[in-house]
């Protein structure tokens, strides 16, 4: 008999190599085995970029000097850009209207869908979200030939009626870009409330019928409450997507004459005709810069206030 045993003390255990202690490190190993190709795809894309772009703007391109440094001056240059600010303020405003009518459409019809009430939702579910499998280019341009009013469906009506409206006007250019985001990811965000929607289980509803709650009542008090989460998801989505309009005006500009559409329409506009037109490229990169910080901040702020009120409630 060994001394501890004759001591009346128990025996330390022995460890394997097949204890949880010595699995870990081995999890550990596998666990960032596998997220390796994303963190190098994520570094390349990603990290890269942004770094690179932060030393661009510190830098100006000259007729006598070529690319010479120049600290923040370029920031500072920004910040009293009239043709910035311009880009942006509109910017803001069409993101101020254009997404919560799209988001109230998209609720719309989710619940809608959802209802039960409806015949054909599977094909009315397709048809709604195939405008997002558009490419915005191919819609933008769809759109632009439909309501030209020199040719398509609007020019016509107009040489029929006699009337002269023109949706591409400088004071209506914008309403008419709405009209093309709009229709192009009202769908995808239905998508995502009609999946929170399903998620709420059906019991529930059929209980608060037995009794006695309206279906107005079960919308207001069952359905709504449950879309919490995923509207903050979806304005966060649309305030990102929307502080990015690019496409549509872009290729407005040169299909429609008479917009009144200019290179500094949206910041990103400007920025692309900084960079790859002026040959600006270090004053590019600090307006893209800013304008991300920006739409960072906008979003996180919305996603706090939002988390905010989900768990108050």
């Amino acid at each position: 008999m060994s001394r501890q045993m004759l001591a009346g003390t128990k025996p330390e255990p022995v460890l394997s190599s097949a204890d949880p202690i010595f699995r870990q490190p081995k999890r550990r190993k596998a666990g960032l085995l596998f997220i390796a190709p994303f963190s190098v795809l994520f570094l390349f894309v990603f990290i890269i970029p942004i770094c690179y772009s932060a030393y661009t703007s510190l830098f100006q391109n000259k007729l006598i000097g070529g690319k010479v440094f120049v600290g923040l001056d370029n920031y500072l240059k920004l910040f009293q850009d009239s043709q910035f600010y311009d880009g942006a303020l509109r910017v803001v405003l069409f993101t101020a209207i254009q997404v919560p009518i799209m988001l109230f459409s998209a609720i719309a019809l989710a619940l809608a869908v959802d209802s039960l009430k409806l015949h054909g939702t599977r094909f009315f579910r397709i048809v709604v979200f195939l405008p997002y499998a558009i490419p915005a280019i191919v819609s933008t341009l769809m759109w632009g030939f439909m309501l030209g009013i020199k040719y398509g469906l609007l020019g016509s009506l107009n040489q029929a009626t006699g009337a002269s409206f023109n949706p591409f006007a400088p004071e209506t250019t914008m309403i008419s870009i709405g009209v093309m985001v709009t229709w192009g990811f009202t769908g995808y965000n239905m998508l995502i409330f009609y999946a929170a929607l399903r998620a709420v289980p059906r019991e529930l509803y059929e209980a608060a019928a037995i009794d006695g709650a309206s279906e107005l009542q079960i919308i207001r008090h069952i359905k709504l409450p449950a879309l919490r989460s995923s509207l903050i998801v979806t304005i966060i989505f649309s305030i990102i997507g929307t502080f990015q309009l690019f496409n549509e005006p872009n290729i407005l500009a040169t299909l429609v004459s008479n917009s009144g559409i200019t290179s500094y329409y949206t910041p990103n506009m400007y920025a692309y005709s900084l960079a790859f037109n002026g040959s600006q490229q270090g004053y590019a990169a600090a307006l893209a810069l800013v304008m991300a910080a920006f739409t960072i901040g906008i979003a996180y702020a919305v996603q706090i206030k939002g988390m905010k009120n989900v768990l108050n409630k």
